[in-house]
Formats: C-alpha cells, structure tokens, sequence
C-alpha cells in the first residue's frame, strides 16, 4: 500500500499570506502587458529595486553562492513585480534573486506581473521578508512594527499572516525597547536575540547600554548574561566571581544558533564539542512551549 503524504496547509502560510494580499486578475484572458499567473521574461535592467524594502543587510556570500546556482540552473521561483511608469517595473518580491540574477549576468529574469498599490506592494513585501530566516532580529522587529502601524493588524494577524507564533511576534516588538546603541549591537550580530531578550528586563536605557558594553566587551553567553542582569537588579543574587568570557565560538555554530532562535523566538543553546552535542531550547513561559510542541510535531 502506498502511502500519499497530505500537505499541510500551515505549511504554506506564506502562499496563502500573499494570496491573501495579492488581487487576482478577472476570469477573463489576460494579454500583453495586463496582469496573468504565467510569469515572463523581462530585462533586468528594466526592473527597479523596491522603495519598501525592510531588509537592510545581504550576505554577500550568500548572494554569490545564489548566483553560482542561478548560472547553472537559471532561477526557479520567478519574482513578483508591477508597472510602473515608462514601460518599466517595480520589485514586490525576490529581490535576492534579481540581485543574483544580475550577478550571474543573466539579461532577463522570470517575472509574474501584479497590478497593486502601494501600500499593498508594501504589505506584501513585509510579509514576504517576515518568511524568511535570515533577517536579524531587529529586521524582523521593525517589519513586525511596521505592520502593526501602518496596516493596524494586531499580534494575532500577524502571526496568521506571516506563519510564526503569537508569542514570536510579541518577543521581537519588545526589542524596540532597546536603546538605539544597543539595537545597532544586535543588528551587527554583536549581540544576540537571546543577549537582547536578557537585557529588556532592566528597567533603564543608562543601564541596558552599559550592560550591553561590558558584555559583548567579556563575550558573554545568554546564560552569563542572564546572570549578569538578575545580579544588577536584584544585588544579593550577584556572584562573587566577575563573568569571564568563554572560549570563542565556531562561527558556524553561532551562526546556527541565531537562526533557531530567530525562528523559533526562544532561547537556544547549541553545545558542540567536534560535531558531538546538544541543543537546548528554553523557555520562560508554558504558551512558549506549547508553540514549540505543535511546531515540532507539525514539521516531524
């Protein structure tokens, strides 16, 4: 007997996010240059970047590995544009693939044509970043903002929308809290979402920043962290021993233990001695685990 695996419609909450924001053309044949589902192929050079952009870093590496692919394969999701004035386009999504595809000194790339305004292309192109894992954390806490002033959606939306938990959402916000000087820290990966979550439970920006300084000064683990910050506030809880940096990190161990708690909007510690360990994901309250649980479970 053979069995037939059922998709599960979570899975695609970005398809069903952007379907939910893009209009659909008439039943009518679309011609020429009207809107259709069939992508096509257009210049490069006739394509402009997306004015609403919430991404403001790209890994270079990253973008010259997904270059090499589209060289050899050519790009296999198309991207999403609309007109614009003087027979050119405008990015709505895939702005990574447009940038590659130049790269790869491609002429053309495969475009599906929407007919939106502005304020929908923006909507779509949040949403559509939102889904992605490698936004920093305050990438992702500017989006979540961003969607909640200008389209008033509440938390609950916004999690329907862009596929991540209620409490995800509620955790990035929170790092909007964070003196600038501090935000720039995590932005720069000098910090970690995990560091930043210890930090907001101070209660004055004077203080966030010089605990923010002295630990990316010490290389400070979350959990050192978390330590050094109850010492602060509550005094009788200070160890005797001043924190002492760890000994350096792998980068690739560090670079995936902030994409899990990007994801996963938890804590997460990844203990690797010469590709032996563990991986432990905590959290603070039981909503927190329950996602976790129906996450896991959904993915297994």
């Amino acid at each position: 007997m053979t069995n037939v695996a059922i998709p599960d419609p979570k899975r695609r909450a970005l398809g069903k996010g952007l379907d939910s924001l893009l209009p659909r053309p008439a039943s009518a044949p679309s011609t020429g240059d009207t809107e259709g589902g069939r992508p096509r192929e257009i210049p490069i050079d006739l394509i402009e970047p997306n004015p609403f952009q919430t991404r403001s870093h790209v890994n270079e590496e990253q973008l010259a590995e997904l270059a090499a692919s589209i060289a050899a394969n050519g790009v296999v999701q198309p991207v999403l544009v609309r007109p614009v004035a003087g027979g050119r386009f405008q990015l709505i999504a895939g702005e990574r693939r447009w940038r590659a595809s130049k790269l790869a000194g491609k002429n053309t790339v495969p475009a599906i044509l929407r007919q939106v305004s502005d304020e929908q292309a923006m909507e779509i192109t949040i949403v559509e970043n939102l889904q992605r894992a490698d936004l920093n954390p305050m990438e992702q806490a500017r989006a979540f903002e961003r969607l909640a002033r200008e389209f008033h959606m509440t938390q609950e939306q916004m999690a329907q929308r862009t596929g991540k938990d209620r409490a995800s959402v509620s955790n990035f916000l929170r790092l909007l809290k964070l003196p600038s000087s501090v935000q720039t820290r995590v932005e720069a990966g000098v910090l970690s979402f995990g560091h930043a979550r210890a930090l907001l439970a101070l209660e004055h920006a004077e203080e966030m920043e010089k605990a923010a300084q002295r630990i990316a000064s010490l290389s400070m683990s979350v959990r050192q962290t978390e330590t050094y910050v109850q010492g602060l506030i509550d005094p009788s809880r200070k160890s005797r021993k001043e924190p002492k940096g760890e000994p350096p990190v792998d980068p690739n161990v560090r670079d995936a233990q902030e994409q899990l708690q990007r994801a996963l909007g938890l804590r997460v510690v990844i203990d690797d001695h010469n590709g032996r360990g563990k991986v432990i994901i905590e959290y603070g309250r039981l909503e927190d685990f329950d996602a976790l649980m129906e996450r896991l479970v959904r993915e297994a």
